[in-house]
């Protein structure tokens, strides 16, 4: 009896010690956010902009590597190791790609065009839920949120810029139909990873997703129509049409399933060459415009990068899987006479918090998808649930995040703080609350 309750002491010891090791990302968004509230209130221009996030970082590592019990040269590995994860890796070279075709869009006209063609097409009173219906199907058939925002970014930025369009309504707006279409795509990094650990069918998966999907979207189209404001804005009548077309080729290309790192160099290429021909664009510009690209994605480039290694070193702490463990517990006590409906609320839960401290949804369900396939087998889950549920819930904290790739990607392009727009990604926040209902009926 004694040996047992020790053993429960010490695994409750360990468990506090490891939940210790979460500690640096409150650090870090208490210095980020909370600088940047604290500004506002004092009227400081820009406030979030006064501390950089990738500067507001630094201490977090810092007390991440002071609270590991590895060497230090263990650590730094470590934190190299998650640094230059594939997924971060990825994401950072699309950020340099998209920072360079949105600069050189604007040199070469292509911006101007894109607002010409978008005026013409969508209703004075219709352009947001337009846009969110463009980055929804857009992403649906990439399958990536990063690559639908770095195409559609650059046209968002010339309708702020000449429509004079409240710039983080528009953002929340793409940034919702990009994680509509990310969530929901069966060729999508998530749907695939949420799959293969539940070993359920794509289309099984697709069709659970699909009955939470289709509503939230409906809902988000209809409050984007009641906040769009009628846009007041005059085109000229001499726009080069020529100009569209690096957008065309880019969503045409896109929506075939070309590699979306191929799918910006041409579009990068193709800017150029068609500003060569219609403003005399001269090839020393070009190279000028591609690295002042590059450098305008400098600090959401060096933040993904510490994100990276800090979520490493968490895991190494064992951080993670303490949260997953006292999740589960949780789950249990709030639903204890219904093993299902506490499966469901763990595996959301787990997928929701892991994305919260890696800030990639694509990790998080790498991460929780071996105990979320325990809960469901235990909770009778079918493996199709259980994949819509890590998918669903680490793609709705994935699109409220302020750190997150997409917002990060979103405020860069468009020049407003990440924290701005995320208020107004409302698909995210519909797509929870609809979820979360849907589930406990299927539950009852």
């Amino acid at each position: 009896m004694n040996n047992h309750r020790e053993a429960l002491m010490t695994e409750s010891n360990t468990s506090a010690k490891n939940l210790l090791s979460l500690m640096p990302f409150g650090v870090f968004l208490g210095l980020f956010l909370g600088t940047g509230i604290v500004l506002t209130l004092q009227g400081v221009d820009y406030a979030f902009y006064q501390l950089p996030a990738s500067i507001a970082i630094i201490p977090a590592i810092i007390l991440a590597i002071f609270l590991g019990k590895d060497s230090i040269n263990e650590q730094i590995s470590q934190f190299i190791s998650g640094a230059g994860h594939q997924n971060i890796i990825t994401m950072c070279v699309i950020y340099l790609l998209a920072g360079a075709f949105g600069t050189v869009a604007k040199a070469t006209g292509s911006v101007d065009a894109s607002v010409q063609l978008g005026l013409a097409v969508f209703p004075d009173y219709l352009l947001l839920p337009g846009l969110f219906l463009v980055a929804a199907f857009l992403s649906t058939a990439m399958g990536t949120s990063m690559g639908t925002i770095g195409a559609i970014a650059p046209i968002a930025a010339g309708f702020v810029d000449s429509a004079q369009l409240d710039a983080a309504l528009v953002a929340g707006c793409i940034l919702s139909g990009a994680i509509f279409g990310d969530n929901l795509s069966i060729i999508s990094d998530t749907t695939i990873a949420s799959t293969r650990s539940q070993g359920a069918h794509m289309k099984d998966k697709f069709k659970v997703n699909f009955k939470f999907a289709l509503p939230a979207g409906i809902i988000a189209v209809v409050i984007f129509a009641l906040l769009g404001d009628v846009v007041t804005y005059q085109g000229s009548g001499d726009s080069q049409l020529l100009g569209l077309l690096p957008y065309v080729v880019i969503l045409a290309l896109a929506l075939s399933g070309v590699n979306v790192f191929l799918v910006l160099t041409l579009g990068i290429i193709l800017a150029a060459v068609i500003g060569m021909i219609t403003h005399d664009y001269q090839l020393g510009s070009w190279i000028s415009d591609i690295q002042k690209g590059f450098a305008s994605m400098q600090d959401i480039f060096i933040l993904s990068l510490f994100i990276g290694g800090l979520s490493e070193l968490v895991r190494h702490q064992g951080g993670l899987s303490a949260l997953t463990r006292g999740l589960e517990k949780l789950a249990a006590k709030i639903s204890p006479n219904n093993n299902k409906r506490a499966a469901g609320l763990g595996i959301a839960s787990l997928a929701f918090s892991s994305n919260f401290f890696t800030a990639n949804n694509t990790v998080s369900i790498i991460v929780s998808g071996e105990t979320a396939k325990e809960l469901a087998d235990d909770g009778q889950l079918t493996p199709a649930q259980s994949a819509s549920l890590l998918d669903i819930f680490a793609c709705i904290n994935q699109g409220l995040l302020p750190y997150g790739a997409q917002a990060l990607l979103l405020g860069a392009s468009l020049g407003i703080s990440p924290l701005e727009l995320v208020v107004y990604s409302f698909y995210p926040m519909i797509l929870l609350v609809v979820a979360s209902i849907a589930f406990y009926r299927l539950t009852r």
